[in-house]
């Protein structure tokens, strides 16, 4: 933290983040690049920046393109496979990385490698029905350009190239297939989210206060939030005046948004997903596997299941991690309390609760299964993808948290729970909220973008000219115009240093 600055009072609002993740440094970054003029103040519970859910070591796969993750490409009871999610997907990490090449570009942020790098993508699955439904896949997206160089086989001697690993001792009769696209990335958003906090406490008018937590929220009659908060390394109770809060706390999100009593808050809820991965440390066995390798999620369970062999670049590590493996528990935050469910539940949500519990028992046992598992237990679907995975070259870590938004929906009904990032905000749009989890980091800035411009009608004229030198390809289909997706693809990867792709 840096405190003192002298904070603008001409023509300027005042706006309080809470979290020190992804999304709210992003819109922080964002936001003070379209006003600077704005004064900016985030509140971090934790020591630093993108210690939860943002933090690297709290998630296998990162980069999500929807090159490889078979989720975003559903099959319908035609048969025919729908690829709109995953064109929606491409697009907005597309739009990340204009972002993301903006900041090196304006020398916001510096040494792109130790964030992002190349890294293949590639879909594998086994038996049959599986192996028909990937061909399907690809053959519905090799047309698309945002796809172009996918590449399909079912050839054991090809699959031996491109993933050694999951290769070796394997069956030879065994049907498996796999698609691969090289221009895929391995992001590590905990140094991104690191890089924007810093670049964010450099700027004039914003300060960053760690160790501080929100505790409660207070509207005043001239419209503006009164926020109490506590430094916890004084235990001083502070109380802060501001005219826009922006809830990006990851878990505590939920409870958070339930504090300020807004009506938008009613009738949601939170369900609390606790993940585990194998991790590889071993160099001899990591460096047979230089990709980014995603199957099929098991029949009848949730997109959280999806299992997925990643290598990642942290720091000066190179691993392995497999997973994930979802257990339920009580903490909203990894950091968190066993309290955190049983607090969010109120009288304006209960029902909704417990029709999700309903609807969602194959959920919670499925959920409860893989709490008892063991280590052996998570071997054996390891070596589904490494068939020949010793178990002293594995070890389990624990992962982040992940809550699951539920909320009463007039299409599904009562206890819906969403898959994703959800934008909740104020009628008067003086709170705004982010709720949910994956793909948040990776389609981050769309999110960011969806926030300003669902909040700040007013400014939009004032902010478009900045918002396209900032997005090259603001107000325009990177889906439909192929000239431009290339054009804007060539540059990013100039500029993040991704020209081997």
């Amino acid at each position: 933290m840096r405190g003192g600055k002298k904070m603008s009072e001409s023509n300027s609002k005042d706006v309080i983040l809470i979290g020190a993740g992804v999304l709210s440094t992003t819109f922080g970054t964002m936001l003070k690049d379209l006003a600077p003029e704005w004064n900016i103040k985030l509140f971090e519970r934790l020591e630093k920046p993108a210690i939860e859910s943002s933090n690297e070591r709290h998630n296998a796969g990162t980069g999500h393109a929807a090159l490889c993750e078979l989720n975003y490409t559903v099959e319908q009871k035609d048969g025919s496979i729908d690829i709109e999610k995953a064109k929606e997907i491409n697009e907005q990490f597309e739009i990340s990385k204009q972002f993301w090449s903006h900041l090196v570009k304006s020398n916001q942020i510096q040494d792109p490698q130790e964030f992002i790098r190349p890294l293949p993508h590639i879909s594998f699955v086994q038996g049959d029905k599986n192996v028909n439904f990937l061909k399907r896949r690809y053959e519905a997206l090799a047309p698309l350009s945002m796809f172009k160089g996918i590449e399909y086989t079912e050839d054991h001697k090809k699959l031996q190239e491109w993933m050694p690993l999951m290769m070796e001792g394997r069956d030879p009769e065994e049907v498996v297939a796999a698609s691969k696209i090289d221009e895929g990335t391995d992001v590590n958003f905990g140094e991104l989210t690191r890089k924007m906090a810093k670049n964010l406490n450099e700027h004039e008018n914003a300060e960053l206060f760690y160790k501080h937590e929100v505790q409660d929220f207070s509207r005043r009659k001239d419209g503006k939030w009164e926020v109490k908060i506590k430094d916890l390394k004084t235990n001083k109770v502070e109380h802060h005046i501001t005219d826009y809060l922006f809830i990006g706390a990851g878990g505590a999100a939920i409870p958070m948004l339930q504090k300020t009593g807004i009506p938008e808050s009613k009738h949601l809820g939170g369900f609390p997903i606790t993940g585990e991965f194998l991790v590889c440390n071993n160099p001899d066995v990591v460096a047979k596997h230089e990709v980014k390798a995603y199957g099929k999620e098991p029949e009848g369970t949730p997109p959280m299941t999806v299992p997925h062999l990643d290598r990642r670049y942290i720091q000066d590590e190179n691993s392995l991690l497999f997973g994930p493996f979802a257990a339920i528990g009580p903490k909203f935050l990894k950091n968190g309390s066993n309290l955190d469910l049983f607090k969010s539940i109120n009288p304006s949500n209960i029902i909704t609760m417990l029709a999700a519990a309903a609807k969602n028992f194959p959920l919670i046992k499925y959920s409860i299964q893989e709490v008892l598992a063991k280590k052996e237990d998570r071997m054996k679907e390891l070596r589904r993808f490494v068939p020949d995975a010793k178990d002293e070259d594995w070890d389990i870590m624990q992962a982040g948290k992940r809550v699951q938004v539920i909320k009463d929906t007039k299409e599904h009904g009562r206890g819906f729970i969403q898959f994703g990032t959800e934008v909740v905000n104020s009628k008067d749009h003086s709170v705004i909220a982010l709720l949910g989890e994956s793909p948040g980091a990776s389609t981050s800035v769309s999110v960011a973008l969806e926030v300003i411009e669902k909040n700040f009608p007013d400014y939009m004229a004032e902010w478009e000219p900045k918002l396209k030198e900032i997005i090259p390809s603001y107000g325009k289909s990177l889906i439909e115009d192929y000239a431009l997706l290339k054009e804007i693809r060539q540059a990013n990867n100039a500029e993040l240093g991704l020209n081997n792709l």
